[in-house]
C-alpha cells in the first residue's frame, strides 16, 4: 500500500520513527513478537510497534505501525494494520 494512501497520522509516526521519536506512548518502539506470524519470519527483536494515532479512542487505538529492520530509525519494512494485528498491508514508500 503506497504511504500517499494512508491516513496522514501513518506518515507522521513513519517520519517520527526515523527521527527517534518523540512517541506519545511509552509502548512505541516496543519489540513486536509476531506470535501469530502474520509478517514474515524474522529474529526475535525484528520488529518493533508504534501507536498510530486513532480519532476518538481513549486509549491506544487498534491502528499501529510495525517496522523491521537491524536498526529502529532506518527499518527494512514497514506495516500497517487498522484493525490490532489481525491483518497487515506493506507500506511502500
Amino acid at each position: 500500500m503506497a504511504l500517499v494512501s494512508l491516513p496522514p497520522a501513518v506518515r507522521l509516526t513513519l517520519e517520527r520513527v526515523t527521527q527517534g521519536g518523540p512517541f506519545r506512548y511509552s509502548k512505541d518502539g516496543a519489540v513486536f513478537m509476531n506470535r501469530e506470524r502474520r509478517l514474515p519470519r524474522q529474529p526475535r527483536g525484528y520488529y518493533r510497534e508504534y501507536t498510530i494515532e486513532t480519532p476518538g479512542a481513549h486509549d491506544r487505538g487498534a491502528r499501529r505501525l510495525v517496522c523491521g529492520g537491524a536498526s529502529p530509525r532506518a527499518p527494512d519494512a514497514c506495516y500497517y494494520t487498522a484493525d490490532h494485528y489481525t491483518s497487515f498491508r506493506l507500506v511502500l514508500r
